[in-house]
């Protein structure tokens, strides 16, 4: 009887352990896991990002907070309080709630929005909400469609005659 109730707590643990938290980042399987919105695979420790959220509180990973805030754009959960965003620390590569971190610009991240996020503010450093913003405005800026461009070259072309 002993050995069965043992074996039954045994195998209830391995279940509950082997399961996914329901919070914070998992462990990201460097140069295997791709990115949620560029489907590149992360390979920079210093600029990734993860949301946790929407149905079933899924975790999508990504290589750069960029493609993350994007991404995360047209979610109907985005502003949801338990929506989760999780950012490296580019100096330690930890992982940090990008929430309450502090953005510097200046660092060459793979989808060039430039921006390494830490735990600890300093001189210039943008807060999330400033972050999102000027990953808004870049993206609005560099990253037109090609129909856009094409009328813009259109319009250009009639205004020259």
């Amino acid at each position: 009887m002993r050995t069965a109730i043992l074996s039954v707590l045994a195998a209830a643990f391995l279940i509950t352990g082997c399961s996914e938290q329901d919070t914070g980042p998992v462990e990201v399987k460097w140069d295997r896991d791709v990115c949620e919105r560029c489907r590149m695979m992360l390979s920079d420790r210093e600029h990734a990002a993860q949301v946790r959220g929407g149905e079933k509180n899924r975790v999508y990973k990504f290589d750069d907070i960029g493609g993350a805030i994007l991404w995360l754009q047209d979610k109907d959960w985005k502003n949801d309080p338990v929506t989760e965003v999780w950012v490296t620390d580019h100096r330690n590569e930890q992982w940090i709630d990008a929430k309450k971190a502090w953005f510097v610009s200046g660092h060459n991240t793979p989808m060039e929005f430039g921006l390494g996020a830490q735990s600890s503010p300093v001189e210039s450093a943008m807060n999330f909400e400033q972050a999102v913003d000027y990953i808004i405005q870049r993206e609005n800026k560099y990253n037109q469609s090609g129909a856009d461009l094409k009328e813009q070259a259109d319009e250009h072309k009639h205004h020259d005659h």
